[in-house]
């Protein structure tokens, strides 16, 4: 209730109603309770803190004379909840609970005390003295002064201690207990994080090795690139294993790869190990040998186990190596380490998505994942599935409970901030990769460096050689150093790969450390030798030519590629590379090499059925040739574009790009782009049902092939013209095309030709009611198009054996095939046969007698034809369709139907207009 007085205004409500009346009452019942009491209205006492009061207000003297000596009281409760809690052995709650606090209040260090006294009781040694070091460097650099006299007295006592003030209980990793033998049992393992997620995998392996084999002691190699979660899998297993080594578990920072320290000799680690275990520091021996002699001695019959964290080397960690059967020793590593017989070896990789959003939600909650998962999935991919980035990511966001990933997505992505980004609290992904750049000697420096001018994450060893200047045998050398430190990965052989963000710091070093003269020289390399290589390719598989001499020579360094199989190989391989080469010679101004690149790939993409590639190359590179004078290379485009179009099922846009391009092409005299033009144009002509042009079409490029005595292209309008006659249901004609295409040779695409004639011609035979001819040819284009995945050509096999078992009555072969040729279509994009497989499939449906899903099917293959403006394969929905029963399809709309089907291939002059007139007749119109 709001009340009016002389000073202003009043709100009477009750005060439990008000934070901090009732954190104030509260804390006062506290007071001479038992203690497990006095824990638990402490801590419904803080409950009723949200935050900092009057945040936002910007007033210097609220925060002084108001919010500050709140906020004294808030910290003072803390203290007292968290004194009671060890008072109480419950000492993970005061660790979970004072952790973020501690991070927030740097500098109180009252909360800081408390915070170390529990990560020491908790067992948890390591970290209680790395989060003293915090504490005592933040106040000498920002205030000049010494931790007070009670922290600085218990540095000394966790220093000095054999066993904590309180022993913890069973299961929380005991600090030490102290043997008769002299020997101590310790758990040096830092915190094991509550958020672990994505290395299971990884994990059991490990636990798996140390499940068996007791006769011998055991080795596990854990490498990978900085940042990628070696230590975490570590420190992990040994936790889980804790009680399997019951004689300690022993953790050791060789510091391989730390900033501003040296790697820890053995001489020295030896020491370290030797005192740790019990071991007298007056009878360490000087001598490495003696040292790592003695070390093992004392592990004898013991079972402990030793995690030997950022080693460097096979010397540094040789010596540290147990003997005793029982033992497990796990290194971590960016190195391979391969001298290390007998060891296990375990490789992370980045994350996958699932894991990454994982890690996300086990950090930041699920429901924050959930709000956003497309954006959380974009940022895990700018991460690179780098665990290290993804935790500072997460970080970030929880100090910043306002970010959205969408937010961090954008901050992501401008330009040269990724690594800015991607640093938080002493933690930096840029810095965890410097450390293995640093590490490199200078010929490694420079090839790392000139890698990164490589377009694409994978990069094969002769395009490597064109880069690097050397020889494949020299390159191989170089980039085996390089997987070794984990600055590359070897997925397959002779094959590399960069993770996204180590290409993003050596391209980015590359520039500045190499000079911008020097990496641009490799990028041109590069780019050159995509384009040597591509023609070559493209070649073998029966792509496009131009007239002309090439602008790029085959260089020394190009793969030998010797036929079909080793060029799809090397396309499967740079298929998204070669689109940023496109666009480097687009932003170049270098629009012919443009053109031709994109040009080469036509062949490739249009056998996957990627439309979606084939047009945004084209697409580019038209717009690079706009205004360059290059009318050639505009009309080799428009046809790229003509093709991805008919793909993707947009015939009148087909049309117009193949008819300008065969324009250009007549006006610069172009008599083989003209035959290129005209090819394609027959095939969309046919498809929309302007038979009389595609056949047109089909013989201008015929005289062509037959007057240059060119054989590839005879025999593939033979082929064209199969179709065409298959299309007008003349089936012995199409028979006798499809025969004299194979026999007319094609070449390095004789294969490839075959598969395409033998569909035609199981078509025919099944129009000619020849039906074991028809699945013996459609089965040998099954075969072949599957082995040369032609997906094109595959959905159209398995439409037409959905035709064929229809014809003899196997109605549910028939559905199952027309679904698959569906099904292979919407996975791969290539979707110019939509209507033709829906009629099919409606047709196949209505024979069957299920004619609720076949008119539903009909309606939606006569709206993509008309659409489409496919005017034959609208007929023929039309005619299928008008068949439906009442009342399915009314009588009126039958008639309609039919009428218009009647009409078209009466024009079109084709044998289906009797059909149409028969079901006319049995409708009595």
């Amino acid at each position: 209730m709001i009340k009016t007085t002389s000073g202003g205004y009043l709100a009477d409500i009750d005060p439990d109603r008000v934070d901090l009346y009732r954190f104030r009452r509260l804390r006062e019942s506290a007071e001479g309770v038992a203690s497990p009491e006095t824990m638990t209205r402490l801590a419904k006492a803080l409950e009723s803190w949200r935050g900092v009061p009057f945040s936002g207000v910007g007033s210097e003297h609220l925060l002084y004379s108001i919010v500050s000596p709140l906020l004294e009281e808030r910290w003072a409760a803390v203290a007292e909840w968290a004194d009671c809690a060890l008072e109480l052995g419950r000492v993970k709650e005061v660790v979970a609970y004072l952790t973020p606090i501690a991070r927030q209040e740097e500098l109180r260090e009252r909360i800081h005390h408390l915070l170390i006294t529990a990560l020491w009781r908790s067992g948890e040694r390591a970290a209680a003295l790395s989060a003293y070091e915090a504490i005592r460097s933040r106040l000498a650099e920002e205030l000049g002064v010494d931790p007070d006299p009670e922290l600085m007295a218990l540095h000394t006592q966790i220093l000095r201690a054999h066993s904590v003030e309180k022993t913890p209980a069973k299961g929380s990793g005991a600090l030490v207990l102290s043997r008769e033998d002299g020997f101590v049992v310790r758990n040096d393992l830092p915190r094991d994080i509550p958020d672990f997620a994505g290395r299971e995998s990884s994990l059991t392996h490990i636990l798996d090795l140390a499940a068996h084999d007791e006769k011998r002691a055991k080795v596990c190699v854990i490498t990978g690139t900085g940042g990628v979660g070696k230590t975490t899998v570590a420190v992990r297993a040994g936790h889980e294993l804790a009680e399997e080594y019951t004689d300690g578990q022993l953790f050791i920072d060789l510091y391989g790869y730390t900033l501003d320290k040296e790697p820890l000799d053995s001489h020295t680690a030896l020491g370290a190990l030797l005192r740790a275990v019990g071991v007298d520091p007056n009878e360490v021996p000087e001598s490495l040998d003696e040292r790592s002699a003695l070390w093992r001695a004392t592990l004898m019959g013991r079972r402990v186990l030793t995690v030997l964290d950022n080693a460097v080397t096979y010397s540094q960690v040789a010596p540290l190596l147990a003997a005793s059967p029982g033992s497990l020793t796990l290194i971590t590593s960016r190195n391979d380490l391969s001298g290390l017989s007998g060891a296990r070896y375990i490789s992370l990789n980045v994350l996958e998505k699932k894991s990454s959003l994982e890690l996300f939600a086990r950090v930041l909650g699920e429901d924050k994942v959930a709000q956003e998962p497309e954006q959380a999935q974009e940022v895990a991919r700018l991460c690179g599935g780098l665990p290290l980035a993804l935790r500072v990511v997460a970080g970030r966001m929880m100090s910043r409970p306002r970010w959205t990933f969408a937010h961090v997505v954008r901050r992501l992505s401008e330009q040269n901030r990724q690594f800015q980004e991607l640093q938080v609290d002493g933690q930096s992904v840029e810095s965890a990769i410097d450390l293995s750049y640093r590490s490199l000697n200078p010929e490694l420096h420079r090839a790392f460096l000139l890698l990164g001018a490589a377009f694409g994450r994978n990069i094969d060893l002769h395009g490597a050689a064109t880069i690097l200047a050397l020889s494949p045998v020299e390159t191989d050398e170089v980039l085996q150093d390089l997987v070794s430190v984990c600055l590359l990965d070897e997925p397959h052989a002779d094959v590399y790969r960069f993770h996204d963000l180590i290409h993003v710091f050596a391209s980015q070093r590359g520039r500045t450390d190499l000079g911008v003269m020097e990496f641009e020289r490799a990028r041109r390399a590069h780019a050159d030798y995509f384009t040597a290589t591509t023609d070559r390719a493209a070649e073998l598989l029966g792509g496009p030519r131009h007239s002309g001499e090439n602008l790029v020579k085959p260089s020394r360094y190009s793969p030998e590629l010797n036929d079909r199989a080793e060029a799809e190989e090397w396309f499967e391989l740079h298929q998204d590379h070669i689109a940023e080469v496109v666009e480097y010679f687009a932003a170049q101004e270098r629009a012919e090499e443009a053109w031709r690149l994109a040009d080469a790939t036509w062949k490739f993409y249009t056998i996957r059925g990627r439309s979606g590639m084939i047009l945004s190359l084209h697409e580019r590179v038209l717009a690079a040739n706009d205004g360059s004078g290059h009318e050639r290379g505009r009309a080799v485009t428009l046809i790229g574009m003509g093709i991805a179009y008919y793909i993707a099922g947009s015939f009148d846009r087909s049309l117009e790009m193949l008819t300008e391009a065969k324009d250009i092409l007549e006006v610069v005299e172009d008599e083989w782009g003209m035959v290129r033009a005209l090819s394609n144009l027959a095939m969309v002509y046919e498809r929309v049902g302007r038979f009389r042009e595609s056949a047109e079409a089909i013989q201008g490029v015929l005289a062509h092939a037959t007057a240059t005595e060119d054989p590839r292209v005879e025999s593939l309008q033979w082929g064209n013209l199969a179709v065409l006659r298959q299309t007008l249901g003349e089936h012995e004609e199409a028979l006798r095309c499809a025969e004299r295409a194979l026999k007319t040779p094609m070449g390095d695409s004789d294969e490839e030709g075959r598969a395409y004639v033998k569909r035609v011609m199981g078509e025919a035979c099944v129009g000619l009611q020849q039906y074991d001819r028809a699945f013996a040819d459609l089965e040998e284009a099954l075969e072949l198009s599957t082995r040369l995945q032609l997906v094109g050509n595959l959905i159209f096999v398995h439409n037409s054996f959905g035709a064929a078992h229809r014809a003899v009555g196997r109605f549910e072969s028939a559905v199952a095939a027309h679904v698959k040729a569906l099904e292979l279509a919407e996975e791969s994009g290539d979707r110019s046969g939509d209507a033709e497989i829906l009629t099919d499939y409606g047709t196949t449906l209505s024979v069957t007698g299920r004619f609720d899903e076949a008119t539903e099917v009909l309606e939606k293959a006569l709206a993509t034809a008309v659409e489409r403006d496919e005017r034959y394969i609208a007929a023929r929905a039309s005619l299928a369709l008008g068949r439906i029963p009442e009342p399915l399809v009314a009588p009126g709309r039958a008639r309609e139907l039919l009428t218009d089907a009647l009409r078209t291939f009466e024009e079109l002059d084709l044998s289906e207009a009797e059909q149409a007139r028969e079901a006319l007749r049995e409708l009595g119109g």
